[in-house]
């Protein structure tokens, strides 16, 4: 898949457009922090606003430059963001010294938490865009993400313990 890269600022509201395997793309929301990503795969050049009315499929931290280096290019802004996308679920860290130790994470609060209160929610963890573009490419075919597996279940200690095989599947992340 070959790129052309832009150099852009990173601003809320903005909307950008991920490219996937195969020549499909899909597109994210730039959040305060995070950014939500829209289940929308196509090949076709999309209206923002049937973009922003597309269901999320998660919302998650990712380093700036996938943005300001241009690996996703702008396709416009929308503001003001919607009300899901202003109050959206916490995320959780997991101690990786102390695995049975949880925090929930909301709005710059963090406050204890118990492994039950974090399963299925997303890990506070800065992805790289070619991350986020693997587990992309994984949902829409229907592949596991391991890294996703591990962060779901909110079981960090499985995921340093995993075998050697498995771990290397995981170079790319």
């Amino acid at each position: 898949m070959e790129r052309t890269f832009k150099r852009q600022k990173r601003v809320v509201g903005d909307i950008v457009k991920i490219p996937l395997e195969n020549g499909f793309h899909t597109y994210a929301r730039v959040l305060e922090t995070t950014f939500a990503f829209y289940n929308f795969r196509t090949k076709d050049e999309i209206a923002l606003d049937k973009i922003i009315n597309s269901e999320i499929l998660f919302i998650t931290c990712v380093y700036n430059f996938a943005v300001t280096k241009g690996f996703w290019l702008k396709m416009g802004k929308i503001l003001p963001l919607e009300e899901n996308l202003i109050n959206i679920p916490p995320f959780y860290r997991q101690d990786i010294l102390n695995p049975h130790k949880f925090e929930l994470i909301f709005r710059g609060f963090h406050r204890a938490a118990s492994k039950e209160e974090c399963l299925g929610l997303e890990s506070w963890t800065v992805w790289s865009p070619e991350g986020i573009e693997k587990r992309l490419n994984d949902f829409y075919a229907g592949r596991e993400n391991f890294r996703v597996k591990y962060m779901k279940n909110a079981d960090i200690a499985s995921y340093l313990l995993m075998p050697i095989s498995e771990f290397q599947k995981l170079k790319t992340l």
